[in-house]
């Protein structure tokens, strides 16, 4: 499997080992779902403007240019889409956080030294831009770093983009880490959670807008089912099986 640096700062420690029992998790309180309109709200904002550019344009008689912002329009609207998804498997079933394109799969050297296992997932402007949880689990923390907007498949931008890291632990006890990393164009995070969130596999918790990437760092355990260059969709693609209990 291909190696590498750890995600996150320098000084962030991901302990992602199993405790060897655990009390009885108390599912409280729910995170409820967000974004689950068809069209995140975010479209009629950010559509509204070319809308009425068209609109005038048009009236105007340069049909040429209102065709233009007509078109922009339709793309605001379909960067937005929000479509419902068939979730797949059970709660030992990781699903991608996102639609798009894997980047990398396979193991990594973390910053404590322990080894994980990452799926990293490139979205173009194309693809929907919704980001979902890849396993069920009390939400640990969540730590926004970085500063740049280097194109999302350069391999600095892992380092050094603005970023948002959810830690995520399982009824079991794994931790796994989702990773929101914008891109050369994306400027904008959006991560609906709070700490101490319990947030169902599957649950649309926020999204990207316009271009990005996203991360999932996973227990050396787990079995990947995917590999680079795979297309995946979030919430209804499989991307490694965490092992039962025996």
């Amino acid at each position: 499997m291909a190696q590498g640096k750890a995600s996150g700062r320098p000084d962030q420690e991901l302990k992602l080992a199993e405790p060897e029992t655990r009390p009885t998790v108390i599912k409280e309180p729910q995170f409820q779902e967000r974004p689950t309109e068809f069209i995140v709200k975010d479209a009629f904002v950010l559509g509204a403007i070319p809308l009425a550019l068209a609109g005038l344009t048009g009236l105007a008689g340069w049909t040429t240019l209102g065709g233009i912002f007509m078109a922009l329009t339709v793309f605001v609207a379909c960067f937005f889409r929000n479509p419902p998804r068939l979730l797949p498997g059970d709660e030992r079933t990781v699903v991608a956080p996102a639609d798009g394109r894997v980047l990398e799969a396979g193991e990594i050297e973390l910053a404590d030294g322990s080894k994980g296992v990452q799926v990293a997932i490139f979205l173009s402007v194309f693809n929907v831009h919704v980001n979902r949880a890849p396993v069920a689990g009390r939400v640990l923390s969540i730590d926004r770093s970085g500063e740049k907007y280097l194109a999302a498949f350069n391999r600095a931008a892992e380092q050094e983009n603005v970023r948002c890291d959810m830690v995520l632990e399982t009824e079991n006890g794994e931790r796994v880490v989702v990773t929101q990393i914008t891109g050369l164009i994306a400027r904008r995070i959006v991560c609906h959670p709070q700490v101490g969130d319990w947030i169902a596999r599957g649950a649309r918790y926020g999204l990207i807008r316009f271009g990005s990437r996203t991360d999932v760092i996973l227990p050396p355990t787990a079995e990947l089912r995917v590999k680079r260059g795979d297309k995946v969709h979030g919430g209804s693609t499989v991307l490694a099986q965490l092992p039962r209990d025996e």
